[in-house]
């Protein structure tokens, strides 16, 4: 699998300078969480979840969760669960060829499941059993360590790797978690510094089964009664703007790596504006697509962009999206530009620090302060290509929506 793997070569030629790399479960973790992109969400009680997944597999995702927790009603559980059990095994059948051995297996997304107690976990995979093999990992919600609640799923994770792993191909077998920072511990003032320092203890002592982190902004913010407009970014909410910058300054530190997944936007449909639009006519006049930004406006997708563009400012890589609509905007706005990708190199290449003029002769490069930059912008570069000099963002959201024939106003997963 591979981003943008929809376009052709002819296509992919034109638009990138580097086109995005070839991954499998077994690339390096690094590498796989950055190209997790937008990770979106699936409920277990959807009719037809295998159908489901290759169906945004071939529309460019690659990243899904099958959510057993807060999208699925407390009476539908076991119905949910059952039906992801029965998903991942008939997935398991294809991947292997029973199903069809002389056709070539459908695309896969690195794909999850939500769960909700670490119980739940094992059962899902005492369940589940060789199907294991298709799963990257499960999400574990309302993640927090208080009375070593977080350690058990830990404990669960590496029970599921003593039982399963029978000498097969341990690193395409592994599994990974992704905790989701949601708990109101955290966003109160008078818990947060402890909440974070044991989320961080368990997470540094667990690193190599850690893929990601998340940030569940919803239920942050429904500790207040909030909730933000589509005329809005979640920067724009003070309470969880201050929680995702400590969640940064605790996790997002170099030496740390752990990486970071931006909140969920939650709109889709087109509805009142209040504010003026967030999106300026010249890249898309440049760009000779004026049409398109029509239709972003339309959908309200203005302040999504936005909320993209604030999230990578704020060391924040990848988005949980709700609405395969999001995800070509989300991948878009992940390309690393011929510009970055050229300053990178120039400061990577460079021992011994000092200053320079950047290859494009409009900015300074640091070669110590900037490393850190450099470096993950080269790893973004592998995960999602670079652009040719002339390609905007523009260019590669057109030319995705195009080609997975996905207009904004498409059906959900």
């Amino acid at each position: 699998m591979r981003h943008f793997g929809f376009l052709s070569d002819e296509q992919l030629s034109l638009v990138f300078h580097t086109i995005p790399q070839r991954l499998d479960l077994s690339s390096p973790a690094p590498l796989l969480a950055v190209a997790l992109g937008a990770t979106l969400y699936c409920p277990g009680t959807r009719p037809d979840l295998v159908g489901a997944v290759h169906k945004q597999a071939a529309r460019g995702v690659m990243s899904m969760v099958l959510c057993l927790e807060d999208s699925v009603a407390d009476d539908e559980v076991d119905q949910a669960e059952d039906a992801v059990v029965a998903a991942l095994a008939e997935l398991h059948r294809e991947q292997s060829g029973d199903l069809a051995p002389d056709a070539a297996p459908l695309p896969v997304p690195l794909l999850f499941v939500r769960v909700r107690t670490p119980e739940q976990m094992l059962r899902v995979a005492e369940r589940s059993g060789s199907a294991l093999d298709v799963l990257s990992g499960f999400v574990l919600p309302k993640f927090e360590n208080q009375d070593g609640y977080a350690d058990r799923f830990f404990a669960v994770l590496h029970e599921i790797h003593e039982r399963f792993d029978q000498g097969g191909d341990a690193a395409r077998r592994r599994l990974r978690v992704m905790p989701i920072l949601e708990s109101p511990v955290m966003i109160h003032a008078e818990t947060r510094t402890a909440a974070l320092e044991g989320i961080t203890d368990v997470l540094q002592r667990h690193r190599d089964d850690v893929l990601a982190v998340r940030i569940g902004a919803t239920d942050l913010s429904s500790a207040f009664g909030l909730r933000r407009s589509r005329d809005l970014t979640i920067y724009d909410v003070g309470v969880v703007a201050s929680m995702i910058a400590d969640i940064v300054n605790r996790l997002g530190r170099h030496d740390r790596g752990f990486v970071i997944s931006g909140p969920v936007w939650e709109h889709y449909a087109d509805t009142e504006r209040l504010l003026r639009p967030q999106l300026r006519m010249t890249p898309f006049v440049e760009a000779d697509d004026v049409d398109l930004r029509r239709r972003l406006l339309l959908e309200n997708f203005d302040g999504l962009l936005r909320e993209i563009a604030l999230d990578q400012a704020n060391g924040i890589t990848g988005k949980t999206v709700i609405h395969p609509s999001h995800v070509a905007l989300v991948h878009a706005m992940s390309v690393v530009s011929h510009e970055e990708y050229h300053d990178a190199l120039a400061i990577t290449d460079r021992q011994g620090g000092g200053a320079v003029a950047s290859p494009y002769r409009n900015k300074m490069n640091e070669m110590k302060p900037h490393r850190a930059w450099a470096e993950r912008t080269l790893l973004r570069a592998a995960a999602f290509g670079v652009a040719a000099e002339e390609t905007t963002y523009v260019d590669l959201l057109e030319l995705s929506m195009r080609a997975t024939s996905l207009s904004l106003a498409g059906g959900a997963a």
